[in-house]
C-alpha cells in the first residue's frame, strides 16, 4: 500500500485528506442541526388507528423468553425472542421523526458546500493527477 499514491494514482494524498476533513466537518455540522424525536406507536388496520401498539410487538419477545426459561435450547423460543426483538427495533426506527433545526441560509449552504466539496475532492484524489513536466537540465560544463 502506497500512502503517497491514493487510489493507485500519483499524488492526491493532500487532496484526499483535505476532502476527508471537509466531508467530516460538513457532516458533523449538518448532523448537529438535526433533532430526532420519537413518534407514537400506532397499529392501523386498513388506515384505521386503534391506539398504541407497543404491547402487541412485545408479546413475541415475552413468549420467546418464557419458552427459553423452560427449555434453553428451544428453536421456537429463540425464533420468537429474535422476532420480538426485531419487531421492537423496527418499530422504534420506523416511528422516529427527524427535524432540521432552524438556521440561516448561509449556515445551511456552508454545511452542504463542505460536504459536496469534500466528496468532490475525494473523488478527484483517486483520479490521475497531472504531473508538472520536468524541464531538462543541461549537463554541467556545457
Amino acid at each position: 500500500m502506497d500512502i503517497h499514491n491514493v487510489g493507485g494514482t500519483p499524488g492526491g494524498t493532500k487532496t484526499f485528506l483535505l476532502g476527508l476533513i471537509m466531508l467530516v466537518v460538513g457532516g458533523y455540522l449538518l448532523f448537529n442541526h438535526v433533532q430526532v424525536h420519537g413518534g407514537y406507536w400506532r397499529f392501523s388496520l386498513f388506515g384505521q388507528g386503534y391506539g398504541t401498539s407497543f404491547g402487541i410487538t412485545l408479546l413475541p419477545l415475552l413468549f420467546g423468553v418464557g419458552i427459553l426459561f423452560g427449555n434453553g435450547k428451544s428453536l421456537v423460543g429463540r425464533g420468537l425472542t429474535a422476532l420480538g426483538f426485531l419487531l421492537i427495533l423496527v418499530g422504534i426506527i420506523a416511528n422516529l421523526d427527524i427535524h432540521f433545526q432552524r438556521t440561516s441560509l448561509f449556515n445551511t449552504l456552508s454545511m452542504l458546500i463542505l460536504i459536496v466539496g469534500g466528496i468532490g475532492l475525494i473523488v478527484r484524489s483517486t483520479m490521475a493527477m497531472q504531473q508538472q513536466p520536468k524541464t531538462p537540465q543541461a549537463p554541467p560544463g556545457e
